[in-house]
């Protein structure tokens, strides 16, 4: 990871005294230890009218293993493919929380703005130019555009290709990135501490709850103000809703403060929390999950698969209906699979509740002949993790082999992705989504699929209906009307009618993502995988 921080000077203000701002003289080479690696500061020109200091971070990509074993991150009982991640990724060549902290260390003191032999440069703006080659940023350019331009720097952000020798691949997720502007040194280095993270929207340590801290000291003065303040608060709190809030909480008190000339203690018991009745908004897989439960319960199902079941969710809130006799999570993801068993806390589980529940690896493109003969089956969401050409694979496999008397299918309506304020136009909801459908779209799958196997359709809506895009998720209930002899017993040919908004290739585990775009607390309740916290006009 390499990163450069260029003033410009006169010889009344040379800009050497970039030098003494950073606290690091230019005539010297200096190492530093980091929890990951090691930092190296330089400083490839240092003249008068200009001044480049260098960070060059060496990330030890064995040692970024060995420190997450134990902690969730890579180690025993890991998958192969993920085992190999492990070493093969792009942790020692893109900017991410792993230069943000190299930062921290090497420049801390010239991150609170401290300077004894300049104190007044330290206080006023520099003409200052960063350049970091290589950014991990989800979201694209138009995203460090919006992070960085309300900070008053000229934002130059390039989209980094796959490979030039072949531009029908696209770009990739990194961005080259260079900024320029007046700017105070020290808000500067805080403004990368805080956004570099949040770009990447992954961390290379554990978040906790003096995080919360950390934010808001590098982001006072500017972060309380800032247009993409749910966006940086989520991501660089690493979707802990909790943490989020509190610091939500916070930056709104320390603006009220700011506006009334007063400090935010003076306004911390403003209000009485024990007459606060404003009515918090239901998350969106909570309301997706409850209207699965009551189209199961609807259509009188008593065992039901649960056919990408992801971490679980939906089977533990189907288990305390005692009307769902007996409940399937059907999974291709041994990992997430374990990750079920431990929600569900199956070997706590009682004698009668284990009866009631089983846990399957399967996968979703394949007939398994013990899929045959449930009530009902639900795909939540998991759908657009199929690649085109093998939907046919999926709908032969649920509804011409597996044939329950009903199919409960929800799916992201792309109609509803330009309420998503931090979503950039064209972009899908979640990384692994092959597709996105309008309602339209969904209906032109729908359709034909009953009717090739001998079922009706119904469709529904599940959060608040908006009138012109329709509600964020769409959901059908399929209902079969006709025996097996009917149907069609072939899987029909590879064809969909499915309209890929996303070019990848991988093969889909068809693994359901409940959270992937869901609101602050849905996140919490489900996975912590969710792409973006931000609710609609607000957050996902």
């Amino acid at each position: 990871m390499f990163l450069t921080i260029t003033a410009t000077g006169t010889d009344a203000a040379p800009a050497t005294d970039l030098g003494f701002l950073l606290h690091k003289h230019p005539d010297k080479a200096q190492e530093f230890a980091t929890s990951r690696g090691t930092a190296h500061v330089f400083y490839p020109e240092a003249t008068a009218a200009r001044c480049t200091a260098a960070l060059l971070l060496e990330v030890d990509p064995v040692g970024l293993v060995r420190a997450a074993r134990g902690k969730g991150k890579g180690g025993k009982g890991k998958s192969p493919d993920t085992a190999l991640a492990q070493y093969v990724n792009d942790r020692p060549y893109a900017a991410s929380s792993l230069l943000a902290g190299a930062l921290g260390r090497v420049f801390r003191t010239a991150m609170t703005g401290a300077s004894r032999t300049h104190p007044e440069r330290a206080a006023r703006p520099l003409p200052l130019r960063i350049e970091v080659p290589a950014v991990a940023a989800r979201g694209g350019p138009d995203l460090v555009r919006s992070l960085f331009a309300p900070m008053g720097w000229q934002v130059t952000a390039d989209a980094v290709p796959l490979d030039p020798a072949f531009p029908e691949w696209g770009d990739s997720r990194y961005v080259s990135l260079a900024l320029d502007g007046e700017v105070r040194l020290a808000d500067a280095l805080r403004h990368l501490y805080v956004l570099l993270p949040v770009l990447d929207d992954s961390k290379h340590y554990g978040v906790a709850p003096d995080e919360v801290d950390k934010l808001l000291r590098a982001g006072e003065g500017w972060l309380e103000n800032h247009p993409e303040q749910r966006l940086i608060t989520g991501r660089y709190l690493s979707r802990r809703w909790s943490l989020a809030r509190e610091a939500l909480e916070r930056l709104e008190l320390a603006r009220l403060a700011e506006s009334d000339d007063a400090e935010p203690e003076e306004l911390d018991n403003a209000v009485d929390e024990s007459t606060d009745t404003e009515e918090k908004p239901v998350p969106l897989a909570v309301q997706r999950r409850a209207a699965v439960a009551e189209a199961l319960r609807a259509a009188g199902a008593a065992r039901v698969l649960d056919l990408g079941c992801g971490q679980g969710q939906l089977v533990k809130e189907l288990l305390n209906d005692p009307r769902f006799t007996e409940v399937v999570g059907v999974d291709v993801s041994v990992r997430a699979l374990a990750a079920a068993g431990r929600r569900l806390r199956l070997e706590r589980m009682g004698e009668r509740q284990a009866a009631r529940v089983s846990l399957l690896q399967s996968a979703l493109t394949y007939t398994d002949r013990r899929l045959a003969g449930y009530d009902a089956a639900v795909l939540s969401e998991v759908v657009e993790h199929v690649d085109p050409p093998r939907l046919p694979a999926l709908e032969y496999a649920v509804f011409g082999s597996a044939r329950p008397a009903t199919v409960v299918v929800t799916t992201p309506n792309s109609e509803y992705n330009v309420r998503w304020e931090s979503l950039p136009a064209g972009h899908v909801r979640h990384a692994d989504h092959r597709f996105e459908w309008t309602r339209a779209e969904f209906r032109a799958w729908a359709g034909p699929v009953a009717a090739r196997y001998g079922y009706a359709v119904a469709y529904e809506g599940v959060g608040q209906d908006d009138p012109e895009v329709g509600p964020p998720t769409q959901l059908a209930v399929f209902t079969r009307t006709g025996t097996a002899a009917e149907a069609r017993t072939e899987p029909p040919a590879a064809t969909s009618t499915a309209t890929s908004t996303d070019t990848s290739t991988a093969t889909s585990t068809a693994t359901s993502t409940d959270t992937s775009t869901d609101t602050p607390t849905d996140a919490s309740a489900d996975t912590p995988t969710d792409t973006r916290p931000e609710t609609p006009k607000e957050a996902s």
